[in-house]
């Protein structure tokens, strides 16, 4: 009897076509743009920036509006996406930059390569795994920090890292590349796109201006690069398209922080950069936050809340807007490991939840474990950027509290009543307020008081870092 049962098993795999019992596993896309502000598309309402492209997800998929980044800054942000973690886990509070400054900062030089990194976990479940874009994990100007190779990508092609930085526009062509090779070997794949627009040095080719002539100076170059990139993004959905593999990729466009803004009477020049050459300065950038409070570095809404539409056909609904689902950075790590059905080790604790029924339409907009934050920010509040002084803030169901360095000062915010944070709520709600309190100093409490593992470079102890 054992011996039937096994054939008919046998035999029914056999003539059951490929994915009928199980389906393959879905490729993912994640598309991570760099200080793309939230009303930075055309589909958030733009006044004059087109990004046919990208509004093509959001009308295939669902715009979720109560995404947050881990941080109000580049780095500290692409680690929560690769680790699931909480940045200052890390002690990344901040960008990476040369040695001294990471040294001043009492920061890493890098990320550690032996954390929990969401490209090895896929890489065990199969999948073929590839990093195009920005890194800024490290830097380029520490030439002994580890490639994006020692973190589990199979392939990558990338700049702010040590060695070669690859082209700024070469992105698309690496991982079209890429994904043809992983269809040709039957593989599931998970690349890292992470654009360099709308960062500084702005980058610009003479058919995006022609594009956008009517426009005055700095907002053509800013309209410019925003249509490049998104450009760029159809070129990569026009190949899932002709490879039939637009219905098993689950693709999400989403941006590191909210955008950056230059303080007034900033002149238009141009600007080197070591990893991506020359370009137009931070005087153009003209990013848009949605009417959310604060830019780029501010722990408010307009720091860290950012674009994210994800499509997925046929598990995500086409065409809806969430405006309700509290979804984080740090969620990313679980969600994609249990869409390819990753087994996550018993010792590894994500500080994220997996999102899985959130993205699919069927999950809750109360969200039990809270988010946190924390950088470092002037106090008291400088007259040029009001909204930057928050060190750190947590956020608990509805409510969001921010505090300064010292939490002497702190402000209360319903974010399902007020999401763009104009009421302080803390003399009406009391209690809540001392609840939120308790909270972020028992979470202050579990944190590392300086960086670990294998993360400093050779050049740390010398004499130019002290």
């Amino acid at each position: 009897m054992k011996k039937v049962s096994v054939l008919l098993v046998a035999l029914g795999l056999a003539l059951c076509p490929r994915g009928a019992a199980r389906d393959a596993p879905p490729n993912i896309l994640f598309i991570f743009a760099d200080d793309w502000g939230w009303g930075d598309l055309g589909c958030h309402g733009h006044p004059y920036v087109k990004t046919p492209n990208i509004d093509r997800l959001a009308k295939e998929g669902t715009d979720f509006h109560r995404f947050t980044v881990a941080s109000g800054v580049c780095s500290p942000s692409r680690t929560a996406v690769m680790t699931g973690h909480f940045p200052a886990r890390y002690n990344i509070d901040g960008h990476f930059a040369w040695v001294p400054s990471n040294a001043r900062r009492n920061m890493p030089d890098w990320l550690d390569p032996g954390a929990p990194l969401l490209s090895r976990f896929l890489k065990s479940a199969g999948y073929a795994t590839a990093h195009f874009g920005k890194w800024h994990l490290a830097n380029d100007m520490i030439p002994d920090s580890p490639p994006p190779s020692q973190y589990g990508f199979d392939a990558y092609g990338a700049f702010n890292c040590s060695g070669k930085q690859m082209p700024v526009h070469e992105d698309a062509r690496n991982a079209i590349a890429f994904i043809e090779k992983s269809h040709q070997a039957d593989k599931p794949f998970f690349i890292n796109l992470w654009l360099h627009e709308p960062h500084t040095p702005f980058h610009t080719l003479p058919k995006y201006r022609k594009r956008f002539s009517e426009l005055g100076e700095r907002d053509n170059i800013y309209a410019s690069v925003l249509s490049h990139a998104d450009d760029r993004v159809g070129e990569v959905l026009g190949a899932l398209d002709r490879l039939k593999l637009t219905d098993n990729t689950l693709v999400i466009f989403s941006s590191d922080n909210g955008p950056a803004r230059a303080q007034p009477g900033t002149p238009l020049e141009t600007m080197f950069d070591t990893a991506t050459g020359k370009g137009f300065n931070i005087a153009a950038a003209r990013g848009i936050t949605g009417g959310r409070k604060g830019y780029k570095a501010a722990l408010f809404e307009g720091g860290v809340g950012v674009p994210f539409i994800a499509r997925w056909p046929g598990k995500i609904e086409a065409g809806k807007v969430d405006r309700t689902s509290i979804f984080s950075a740090v969620d990313l790590l679980p969600t994609f490991c249990e869409i390819a059905e990753v087994q996550l080790p018993a010792s590894y604790q994500p500080d994220g939840i997996s999102q899985v029924t959130t993205l699919k339409g069927k999950g809750t907009a109360r969200r039990e474990k809270p988010l946190f934050w924390k950088t470092v920010a002037p106090w008291p509040a400088r007259k040029t950027k009001p909204d930057h002084w928050v060190s750190y803030a947590v956020v608990s169901e509805n409510w969001k509290l921010v505090t300064n360095r010292d939490a002497k000062h702190v402000e209360l915010y319903d974010l399902v009543a007020d999401p763009l944070e104009k009421s302080d709520l803390k003399a009406k709600h009391p209690a809540k307020a001392n609840q939120l309190r308790k909270m972020l100093a028992q979470w202050q409490g579990t944190l590392p008081a300086k960086p670990t593992g294998d993360v400093f470079s050779n050049l740390r102890n010398t004499e130019k870092t002290r």
